[in-house]
């Protein structure tokens, strides 16, 4: 299994240097990494650690995260989401990251709707880049109370509605835990859906093995489904972040 670092969290009390992360990740034996807005980033700096490193880029946000359930914000966003396809191309990141904001005050069903609308006009904006667009289902339990899109089973719907393979979401073990959802019944016979994967533990949003979730459990699942892309490592080090990845030795995949 590929593991990747979000750098916006990991080795960042050893490297306070963004760019010196990616280094770190590299030094530590990990396979790639990842971070969220690329706007207040120093690029160039980006672009050279990740050519002297070898290490791939897996992902990054589409900026600006405002609310794709707003139609009246549509073409703000999707005038970012050109700028951010020519930076995710520029730096080799496959896929970028969507939230689809909170809940308005306007009915869901046409949310969704607009949610869905946004996303065919942003297939369109993909088509032929290389770049898939993932949205992310997150907890609203804990981390993101009045968050629209909580649950995996309707993002993997809104993925199938749309029928474009430029759409995918991510799936989140952590968030998707906090919400009570197991992993088979939700991503059997959908795996090819998911662009990407996170992993935290729970409670505490800490490394694999700080909480009590079934982390290696979920992870053999995906592995024996046949998942083969990268686990994106986004916790909170609750310690050295090197001494975090000894879960990898527990793992049989």
């Amino acid at each position: 299994m590929k593991f990747s670092a979000c750098i916006e969290w990991l080795f960042a009390e050893e490297a306070p240097a963004f760019a010196d992360r990616i280094r770190a990740a590299r030094d530590a034996g990990l396979d790639g990494v990842e971070f969220w807005r690329w706007t207040n980033k120093d690029l160039d700096a980006i672009e050279a650690a990740l050519k002297e490193t070898g290490m791939p880029l897996v992902g990054i946000v589409a900026e600006p995260m405002i609310p794709l359930t707003d139609p009246g914000r549509h073409d703000a966003f999707l005038d970012g989401l050109d700028a951010s396809i020519r930076t995710a191309r520029r730096l080799g990141a496959p896929v970028l990251i969507a939230q689809t904001g909170n809940l308005l005050e306007t009915p869901r069903a046409a949310q969704r709707q607009a949610l869905v609308d946004c996303l065919r006009r942003a297939a369109d904006r993909l088509a032929g880049t290389g770049v898939v667009l993932a949205i992310e289902p997150l907890n609203t339990r804990v981390d993101h109370v009045g968050y629209f899109l909580d649950k995996t089973a309707e993002g993997l719907d809104i993925v199938d509605e749309i029928g474009r393979p430029e759409i995918r979401i991510v799936y989140d073990i952590y968030h998707a835990a906090v919400m009570d959802e197991a992993i088979a019944p939700v991503l059997e016979g959908r795996l090819d859906r998911v662009a990407h994967v996170h992993l935290a533990d729970r409670p505490g949003r800490g490394e694999p093995g700080s909480g009590s979730l079934d982390w290696q459990a979920r992870l053999e699942w995906l592995q024996r489904a046949g998942y083969d892309g990268f686990v994106g490592l986004e916790y909170r080090p609750s310690q050295a972040t090197v001494a975090t990845l000894a879960f990898r030795d527990a793992l049989a995949v």
